[in-house]
């Protein structure tokens, strides 16, 4: 498999193994999954991000990723292609790499959140999960309550993070076919999120735990562990349209990272129907 970011682990040679690598007939391929990746917003470089997403993507993955890109930095970023109804039309997926906790127009996010409920997946990558949210979002949002649309896709509440210091990742359902053949890793220093609550049709399948810092204030204080899941699937709406979502890649390092690349890369897949039960790829859309 060619690509041009710099291997950490041999994670890239399980990914070979498990069928997304290999010569393909070019004439009998299927068309390239169509992905539309979403970035901008806040507190992240996503205009660099962006292009490692799609670079990465394309190079593990006959797909074709289209990049729909706010440069804004704040909270309040939106994004054009929203505004219409149909918005998702031709995509066979949906990468929310977006940050913007601060748009709160219900009727915005319902164009969003009805597209997925009629049946386009969504890969939601961490700021996506602190968008779109109003009200008292801080406390448990009940189901079906106005501000609970953007929880009930994603599948699980979270509201906030500690300091960015490393986070250890631990696959808790190995034999997922998104996890097969993936390692347990340690991150650089990185954002864990907290968990508010997780919704009914979500499936862990990735823990992160991270030693806190003592208080400085308290001489006698000790490091303590917090444990948060960090990656999941969910099946959302009517339809049971597949959803998977991961907390994981705040710095751009995180996201060039192949563990990280392969995960989204393998959580695309799984989303669009094309991983088997037992993590092999369907024939046509691995390189």
């Amino acid at each position: 498999m060619k690509s041009h970011l710099k291997p950490l682990l041999p994670i890239t040679f399980l990914f070979v193994a498990i069928g997304l690598a290999g010569g393909q007939d070019k004439e009998n391929a299927p068309a390239p999954l169509k992905v539309l990746l979403v970035a901008g917003g806040c507190c992240h470089d996503y205009a660099q991000q962006s292009k490692i997403l799609k670079a990465g993507i394309e190079e593990r993955l006959h797909a074709e990723v289209t990049v729909e890109f706010n440069p804004s930095k704040g909270t309040d970023a939106t994004f054009p292609i929203y505004q219409s109804a149909d918005w998702a039309k031709g995509y066979d997926v949906i990468l929310h790499d977006e940050c913007s906790a601060s748009v709160t127009d219900p009727a915005y996010v319902k164009r969003i959140l009805d597209s997925h409920r009629n049946g386009t997946p969504a890969v939601n990558l961490h700021c996506a999960m602190h968008s779109y949210r109003w009200g008292n979002f801080k406390q448990p949002v009940k189901a079906g309550a106005d501000n609970a649309g953007w929880y009930e896709m994603i599948g699980l509440q979270t509201t906030a993070h500690g300091a960015q210091l490393p986070i250890k990742v631990v696959f808790s359902e190995a034999a997922h076919p998104i996890t097969s053949g993936l390692e347990d890793w340690t991150t650089i220093n990185e954002e864990l999120y907290n968990n508010i609550q997780i919704f009914d049709g979500t499936t862990a399948l990735a823990k992160g735990t991270q030693q806190q810092q003592p208080n400085k204030k308290n001489p006698n204080a000790k490091p303590s562990e917090t444990t948060t899941v960090v990656v999941w699937t969910n099946e959302y709406g009517p339809k049971k349209t597949r959803i998977f979502s991961t907390t994981l890649g705040h710095n751009n390092e995180t996201v060039a990272d192949d563990r990280y690349l392969d995960l989204v890369t393998r959580g695309l897949l799984w989303s669009t129907g094309h991983l088997a039960d037992d993590g092999s790829v369907e024939a046509g859309y691995g390189k």
